[in-house]
């Protein structure tokens, strides 16, 4: 059977599209991330923290980089991309990559149903609902209790999705047969190095990482992508991200390196199911402390989103979570019972 993939290009074109965090903390520059008071909430992102990719072929376009460009810059940049029912898009690039976001109110739990959706740009293949482009990134949520307006390390809790604290999939068998590692690691680290030059052309050998499990590889260029993948904007020879580690859902159909089926997870992950499914959804009653135990959290003022799989699949290059927004379900008069979701 014939499956249809968009190439990487064409997926910019139709854009035109820890935890995870840096061993440093979060900027503090984010002034003049905010979007104006209107005096009403609205269901969108209105501030932008903190978007820090890791490196990927979609970095330093979405968004766009220029020469002078500082955190705050492209947190703004960002914010312009994804805040208030924009439906830009920005790129976390490859794993460990995220972004900040908050909000002009706090998110409600309310109990059973789904309180906020994260838009992706995932998609299904042609006659397919199992797998096409799911590029799962790891959602965290935080609230705002010491009333400090940005979100503390220890207000954090993860959204426990279908492969937390375990790999819980139906195609595990088939990507474990296809050589893929198939762990959810918890408290997984990587380090980029920034490359001494940039190749202008493609290569399978770009810009070299290692992890905290003992192993290494390359970032490749593609030929649809030849600006550097390291974020220009920050200053440093290496990046590391720390957070959970999602199993490789990329798994090549035809066994020679072009047919990239990218499957999609259960539930409880950006970028994994199209916008309009309702298994898109989220409920802050599945997010869980360091130990798993739940947040009992009774509502939410910041999500964190990072790329949760470090793999590279063929000619669609890395797999990148894409953010397009988040939307408070509440305020949009969206109900969608959660207890659906999980069955």
């Amino acid at each position: 059977m014939k499956h249809f993939f968009l190439s990487p290009w064409c997926r910019y074109s139709l854009a035109v599209v820890l935890t995870a965090s840096m061993v440093a903390s979060c900027s503090k520059s984010d002034e003049g991330s905010d979007a104006p008071a209107t005096g009403k909430a609205t269901p969108y992102v209105t501030r932008v923290l903190d978007f820090r990719p890791a490196v990927g072929q979609f970095v330093n376009q979405l968004p766009e980089y220029e020469a002078g460009d500082t955190q705050e810059t492209m947190n703004r940049k960002a914010l312009e991309a994804i805040g208030n029912n924009n439906r830009g898009m920005i790129s976390l690039g490859g794993f460990g990559g995220y972004v900040v976001v908050g909000f002009d109110h706090t998110i409600e739990n309310r109990a059973g149903l789904c309180d906020f959706r994260v838009l992706g740009n995932a998609f299904y293949a042609n006659g397919q609902s199992e797998y096409g482009s799911s590029e799962p990134g790891v959602i965290e949520v935080a609230r705002d209790l010491n009333g400090n307006g940005r979100p503390d390390d220890d207000e954090w809790y993860e959204i426990a999705g279908s492969s937390y604290p375990e790999a819980a999939e139906s195609w595990l068998a088939k990507a474990s047969e296809a050589g893929n590692d198939v762990r959810t690691i918890l408290g997984y680290e990587i380090t980029y190095y920034r490359p001494a030059t940039e190749p202008g052309a493609p290569t399978e050998e770009y810009i070299r990482w290692t992890d905290n499990q003992g192993q290494s590889g390359y970032r490749a260029m593609n030929s649809a992508h030849l600006q550097s993948y390291f974020p220009q904007w920050i200053d440093a020879a290496e990046l590391t991200f720390r957070g959970t580690r999602l199993p490789q859902n990329g798994i090549d159909l035809s066994g020679a390196g072009n047919n990239y089926a990218l499957y999609k997870f259960g539930y409880g992950y950006a970028d994994n199911e199209p916008n309009n499914n309702d298994r898109s959804a989220i409920d802050i009653d599945w997010a869980v402390d360091a130990q798993g135990n739940p947040a009992g959290l009774t509502g939410v003022d910041f999500i964190r989103i990072h790329t949760g799989v470090n793999q590279e699949n063929g000619w669609l290059g890395e797999c990148s979570t894409e953010i397009m927004g988040v939307e408070d379900l509440h305020l949009l008069g969206v109900e969608i019972d959660s207890r659906t979701i999980k069955k």
